[in-house]
């Protein structure tokens, strides 16, 4: 059974094939994979990840909370930290450690997956809107609500499938910071393209366009003790609702945006007017529509000075999240190899 009879404007639903659940990922053949290889020169490596406990205490979101990290226990009450293996064999010298974690898969360093943001939108064609997810997957069906602890939620579009595909090809920096430090600014097409002429960043079909704002770096200064009113009041973050941007988006061929940001774009009351519009327009773009993935609160300020300072724009990314089937986002440690 078709799962739609309309696709989005704009969107490329179908385009990989009516089960695909990759989106433009698709576009990261092992060509492009050799030609990010390419970037690496000295072999050093820089971490893009925050602490797992950063941004502290609430965050920026109030649903997302920070990792709660503790011993496991045997059935009997014992801990297993420190656990003696003498207790299973009295010559043993082992002592071991086993511990647990409950995490918010989206409260630090982090991947969307395509099941994070979908929209209302009339795929039957018959006048009603439904909620539906990239390639026309459904809410209800395919993206299940929450049944609880052990249930998964994303039976299609989940993160395992940018797992198994594996994240890794080339990243292209561009430093917003360098042209509006910590202000807030909303970034369109035309400021974007200006920065991009003036950095001589290319973003080619297959790249990862990673943006520096320096919005973690003021996350790293707070220390744990966020001000949310502050952070969301600070830093540059992409216009979503800008068409010109929307359109370079689409054309560019990238097939993910990464931010050192709360969410990649400027978040902010929807504009004047009666029409229903999507709050975060970028993530409609790129995850509903295009099949992009999205990736927040990215540390890139090392790895941008290092650039800087080479003259250089691109480096090799590896970036795989967890393979937990159902999930609608993972933690992840990038590395940027130059």
């Amino acid at each position: 059974m078709t799962r739609w009879l309309r696709r989005p404007p704009g969107s490329n639903w179908g385009d990989f094939g009516p089960e695909d659940q990759l989106g433009r990922m698709n576009l990261l053949t092992p060509e492009r994979r050799l030609a990010a290889l390419r970037e690496v020169r000295e072999g050093r490596v820089f971490s893009l990840s925050l602490p797992l406990d950063y941004p502290g205490g609430p965050g920026l979101w109030e649903t997302r909370s920070p990792p709660r990290l503790k011993a496991t226990h045997f059935a009997d009450g014992r801990s297993a930290y420190p656990f003696h293996m003498s207790s299973y064999a009295a010559r043993a010298t082992d002592v071991v450690c086993d511990d647990e974690v409950t995490l918010s898969l989206q409260y630090s360093t982090q991947w969307d997956a395509l099941a994070h943001c979908g929209s209302e939108f009339d795929a039957d064609g018959d006048g009603v809107s439904e909620a539906v997810f990239y390639n026309g997957y459904r809410a209800g069906a395919d993206i299940v609500p929450d049944a609880g602890e052990g249930s998964p939620c994303a039976r299609r579009l989940g993160i395992e499938n940018l797992a198994r595909v594996g994240a890794q090809g080339r990243g292209v920096l561009l430093d917003l910071y360098r042209e509006f430090g910590r202000r807030p600014a909303k970034v369109g097409y035309e400021a974007l393209r200006r920065l991009m002429d003036a950095q001589s960043v290319e973003v080619e079909s297959g790249d990862f366009l990673c943006l520096y704002t320096g919005f973690a770096d003021l996350v790293l200064e707070m220390n744990r003790r966020p001000d949310a009113k502050l952070l969301h009041g600070s830093c540059a973050g992409l216009d979503g609702a800008d068409p010109q941007l929307q359109r370079f988006i689409a054309d560019s061929g990238l097939v993910a945006l990464c931010a050192d940001n709360g969410a990649v774009e400027a978040t902010g009351p929807l504009g004047a007017g009666e029409a229903r519009a999507p709050f975060l327009p970028l993530h409609e773009l790129c995850l509903f529509k295009l099949g992009i993935h999205l990736a927040e609160l990215w540390y890139l300020r090392e790895l941008a000075g290092y650039l800087a300072a080479h003259g250089r724009t691109r480096f090799l990314l590896t970036a795989a999240p967890l393979d937990l089937p159902g999930a609608v986002g993972s933690p992840v440690t990038p590395l940027a190899t130059v």
